[in-house]
């Protein structure tokens, strides 16, 4: 059976980011896959400790990190899965700092530092694809997306899974609904009006499409 993970590296278990993966995961599974879902704020751990253990000589650590906590065995679990989902709020221009650790932890141990002449590359551990889908919510709506070059920090983030596992693809949610009530919090800014629409337009959309990343990637063929 394929075995699907769903990474969330949001602090809310139930609101955007959330809500979108657990789609994923239904599309994953309406295809045929074993899904198991992580709240990554619910793990202690830490980012590389930049050991170096993956790069030394004659090492075995064979693209899982070597420094072990509670992350270990969810690090073990996605190398092992058929396909990996990662999803994450974007907080000031970049993935919460919970995603980013795993990120580090998860790619790292999984490359090398040696030249692949054939593909003028570094060369990679693994010898097989891990498709690894991308969710990000925000805020911001697409427009300040673009012009604030959003997309240049968070599609590297796509190249460089894409370069270690193979195969990347990332979905971006726009100008989310923050708060449940807007009239608790200084917001002035956003339109709360605004914001339900686009809640009650939009995002049943952008939920649609993480529930087909998910169908997709359970069966990905490269």
């Amino acid at each position: 059976m394929t075995k699907v993970m769903i990474i969330n590296g949001g602090p809310r278990k139930n609101f955007n980011t959330a809500k979108m993966l657990k789609q994923a995961a239904k599309g994953a599974e309406d295809n045929g896959a074993q899904v198991e879902f992580v709240n990554l704020y619910d793990l202690s751990y830490k980012g590389c400790i930049s050991c170096l253990v993956c790069k030394r000589k004659g090492n075995n650590t064979n693209g899982l990190c070597f420094y072990k906590d509670a992350l270990t065995p969810v690090l073990e679990k996605c190398l092992n899965a058929d396909a990996v989902i990662v999803g994450s709020p974007v907080y000031h221009s970049y993935p919460t700092g919970m995603l980013r650790s795993f990120l580090e932890r998860f790619m790292f141990p999984a490359h090398t530092y040696m030249r692949d002449e054939m593909h003028g590359a570094m060369k990679r551990v693994l010898d097989k694809t891990i498709p690894v889908g991308v969710i990000m919510t925000m805020n911001a709506p697409e427009s300040w997306f673009k012009a604030s070059n959003y997309h240049t920090i968070l599609d590297e983030n796509e190249e460089s899974l894409r370069h270690v596992f193979g195969y990347a693809e990332s979905l971006y949610a726009f100008d989310t609904y923050q708060f449940t009530d807007y009239g608790k919090y200084d917001c002035d800014y956003f339109d709360e009006q605004h914001k339900a629409k686009v809640h009650n337009e939009q995002f049943p959309l952008d939920l649609k499409k993480a529930y087909d990343m998910g169908k997709r990637l359970a069966t990905f063929k490269k």
